[in-house]
């Protein structure tokens, strides 16, 4: 068996100033540095066989920060790779994140954020981006699952690798869950938290979603 311990990056100047953030990218604030730092204390005692994480800055730096704090700092490779980006918004990149939810949401019947993610699938809210976006260029469900899933596919394929560090993304981690789990994803992962999953042969299962400790 295979656990994955994934963490969402360190809060970065985007996240601070309440704005839509998939693949653009802003670094890591001060308090996402030491929210990084925390979460390489909190995993120190997991010897990661190996690192990943999305090739974003932020969540690349996030990953090499938590690695320093790990008793396998000297051993551990990290690679970066794009299947673990966070869902591309398209349009709606560096928007105000409540007017860039009204105008996903509103035809719709929605005029927040919180409603929408309390009533409607996940899958759905993604499909409703794509949808919105004037240019259709951010990802759909199927277009967003077929890239996570190539990630997935690269971590089963990692022989010998039982303990692995995964730092992604809120929306991303915020999907996991609920795909792959039986947990409350009204609200996105904090910052530098941890959701630890199970991948078998048979089957994934999130075990523990948006934690400070594990």
């Amino acid at each position: 068996m295979k656990r994955i311990y994934i963490v969402r990056h360190g809060q970065t100047y985007i996240n601070r100033y309440h704005k839509m953030q998939g693949w653009c990218d802003t670094p890591l604030t001060d308090k996402g540095i030491a929210g990084a730092d925390q979460a390489g204390e909190i995993l120190k005692d997991i010897p990661f066989d190996i690192a990943l994480s999305s090739d974003v800055k932020r969540a690349s730096d996030t990953c090499d920060i938590i690695v320093k704090h790990n008793v396998n700092h000297d051993e551990i490779q990290h690679i970066a790779t794009p299947f673990f980006r966070e869902h591309f918004y398209g349009y709606f990149e560096g928007m105000d994140i409540d007017a860039a939810w009204q105008m996903i949401g509103g035809p719709h019947g929605y005029q927040n954020h919180s409603d929408l993610f309390k009533n409607e699938p996940i899958d759905t809210i993604k499909n409703w981006i794509k949808d919105a976006d004037p240019f259709h260029d951010a990802e759909n469900a199927q277009e967003y699952w077929q890239r996570l899933d190539k990630g997935f596919k690269l971590i089963s394929q990692l022989d010998g690798a039982e303990n692995i560090l995964l730092v992604t993304h809120g929306f991303t981690i915020r999907s996991i869950a609920d795909r792959y789990g039986d947990f409350a994803i009204t609200e996105d992962p904090r910052n530098a938290s941890v959701t630890v999953m199970n991948m078998t042969e048979q089957k994934m299962k999130v075990v523990s979603y948006n934690n400070t400790k594990i």
